[in-house]
């Protein structure tokens, strides 16, 4: 057999090395033949035994070829002077969708390489949604030297009874996928419900050596237990202590999440006395992160900096951002720790609890570098971006006012209606609540005053007149309207308004643009930003996605909706995989049964007055 070829489709075994370079490394430690480089007088991060060790690093052919000493001679093509600062891994996203940064895989490198990134664990399920198997494989590929692997999304469209969705993957297609190197395992699964396709799809993972990843949504008790009881091993939802440790003790990997939405950090480590034992079995995950918070609070160096001003002691940190997950996926024998035979992914750090990279190497290559307080990466993204992802923006010609309309059961001006809505809190979490709201022309308004507002999920993807509408508290629009084409999970229209005409209006504007956000009042357009890619990711530089995203957030808080990550918070209020209530493009949702349930749920006028004692 070729020695280029793995054997199998291993997770990682795109990255080992092969007998010729194994024969390299070897002859390199032993002196034999020279390094292609040498980083010199670093203090290395030996994460498996815990211990700081003044060393020099031999690396050849983008491996690591030995730690010595710092006196021990070596030969090199190139010589760098680490000036006495701490050499760790590279660090690793355990569980991030890239389709959320808004960015193509390479821009995305080159926003979060210079941050210390090295690797990424994404699950390409938004453009998966929207574009197939050929969107997933796009997804997983760049030319930059960011190391992507996937995780093979559990199903699309997640519930086909439920949504009518974008694109669909076939259970072949599925196996196909997480059959292959680049595979770490499957995507987040929910805990509502578990059928033979996926029981089938998690045995084939195991099966594999392969993890399932979860996404609890913070269930707790006999769910929890019977989620944990599918093979789930990890999970990026549980934030407080008690949460936690129940998934510590069912055998879980927790990976703690900062996003755009939330930041469970300082809430998972508030008594960091209590997870000592447990330390090995964090890492950590964005999830969903736009690029104005990557670039404002970081990537998974906030999570490290974050984690020790919380207590917990700074290796173990630095472990949970490279070793931990790397011994979890089984990636260990090639990322996740400094060591022979491994890739040399480096950083240099000055200050540990700082957690600013002075250079970054992938593969023995330095890819970016800090000066001056700025961190720059070294290479450029050439990434094709080919014809097909563009588009993808499908609405019915018959698009408009009336098809976000919620009809009251009285055709009656001037009564109320009792409706089932949702609350945001905790970022994508949604509280059910009744809440009677106006009636006008026989339709249910939004009522701006008590800050309930309506919300539109559109198919946009196969030109029908499939819509659904419902009603949201916790945006605090005051007038106007937002909206987006970034809807968890299926990708499709979702519009939050408080009249109908502006939110006609807004998802008018998205069509011309082939999709993204845009902010709209009183018949004009406020800010966009264009996603014309999927119209879930833009064709821009971040630079320009950073500045085009912060005036449509300024335009959104103008409008009186001054969350942080509106548009981010947005795509997830009609997610149906998260208590307790979902809105897909056929109806409401009721979470934990997964079935269908009406928005009106009675209203003022005498023929319904007793519905009110049910």
């Amino acid at each position: 057999m070729d020695n280029e070829e793995p054997y199998i489709s291993a997770v990682g075994a795109n990255l080992t090395p092969n007998a010729d370079q194994l024969k390299l490394l070897r002859n390199v430690a032993l002196g034999e033949v020279a390094a292609d480089l040498i980083i010199e007088n670093v203090r290395v991060l030996s994460l498996a035994t815990e211990e700081i060790l003044h060393r020099k690093v031999a690396i050849a052919n983008g491996f690591i070829a030995a730690i010595a000493p710092v006196d021990h001679p070596f030969c090199a093509v190139e010589h760098f002077d680490g000036a006495d600062c701490f050499l760790a891994p590279g660090f690793i996203d355990t569980h991030i969708h890239i389709e959320y940064s808004l960015l193509t895989p390479g821009e995305f490198a080159r926003c979060v390489l210079p941050r210390g990134t090295t690797c990424v664990l994404a699950d390409p399920n938004c453009v998966g949604n929207v574009l197939g198997v050929r969107g997933m494989e796009w997804a997983g590929k760049t030319t930059t030297p960011l190391k992507i692997l996937q995780q093979i999304s559990h199903r699309i469209p997640r519930a086909p009874g439920l949504e009518l969705g974008g694109a669909t993957l076939a259970e072949a297609e599925q196996l196909e996928f997480l059959d292959s190197a680049e595979a770490v395992g499957v995507g987040e699964s929910v805990p509502f419900g578990f059928d033979d396709r996926a029981a089938r799809f998690q045995a084939a993972a195991l099966s594999m050596g392969k993890r399932c990843t979860g996404h609890s949504a913070r269930v707790a008790d006999e769910l929890l237990w019977a989620y944990a009881a599918t093979g789930v091993s990890d999970d990026h939802n549980a934030v407080h202590i008690d949460e936690v440790l129940d998934r510590l003790r069912l055998g879980q990997m927790v990976t703690v999440m900062s996003g755009s939405m939330n930041d469970n950090l300082p809430l998972t480590f508030a008594e960091p006395e209590l997870l000592k034992g447990a330390y090995r079995n964090f890492s950590f995950c964005a999830d969903d992160k736009h690029v104005g918070d990557l670039v404002k609070s970081g990537h998974i160096d906030h999570h490290v900096r974050s984690a020790i001003a919380n207590g917990v002691p700074i290796l173990e940190a630095y472990r949970m951002a490279s070793y931990n997950p790397a011994c979890f996926y089984r990636l260990d024998h090639v990322i996740g720790q400094i060591a022979p035979a491994r890739r040399a992914d480096l950083l240099l750090i000055p200050e540990l609890e700082k957690v600013e990279p002075a250079a970054v190497w992938v593969d023995g290559i330095q890819v970016a570098h800090r000066e001056q307080g700025v961190s720059e990466a070294l290479f450029q993204n050439e990434d094709v971006v080919p014809e097909w992802l563009y588009n993808t923006m499908h609405l019915s010609p018959s698009f408009g006012e009336t098809m976000l309309r919620v009809q009251a059961p009285t055709a009656m001006s001037g009564e109320v209606a009792v409706v089932r809505a949702m609350e945001m809190y905790d970022g994508y979490f949604k509280r059910a609540f009744e809440v009677e709201l106006p009636v006008g022309e026989g339709n249910v308004l939004a009522d701006a005053e008590i800050d309930v507002a309506k919300i539109s999920i559109v198919d946009r993807h196969h030109a029908t007149e499939t819509a659904s509408s419902g009603f949201v508290r916790g945006f605090n629009l005051k007038k106007g309207a937002l909206a987006a084409t970034t809807n968890c999970e299926n990708q499709n229209l979702v519009i939050l308004g408080t009249n109908d005409a502006d939110m006609a209006l807004a998802g008018e504007t998205l069509a011309t643009f082939g999709g993204g956000y845009v902010a709209v009042a009183e018949g004009k357009v406020l800010a966009y930003l264009k996603l014309p890619l999927a119209g879930i990711m833009s064709d821009e530089s971040w630079e320009h996605v950073l500045q085009k995203s912060d005036e449509v957030n300024i335009a959104a808080a103008s409008l009186g909706c001054e969350m942080e990550a509106p548009f981010m918070i947005l795509a997830f209020v009609g997610l149906a995989g998260v208590p307790d209530l979902g809105l897909t493009e056929r109806g409401l949702i009721d979470a934990a049964s997964q079935q269908f349930v009406p928005v009106v749920v009675c209203c003022r006028c005498p023929q319904h007055i007793h519905d009110l004692s049910k």
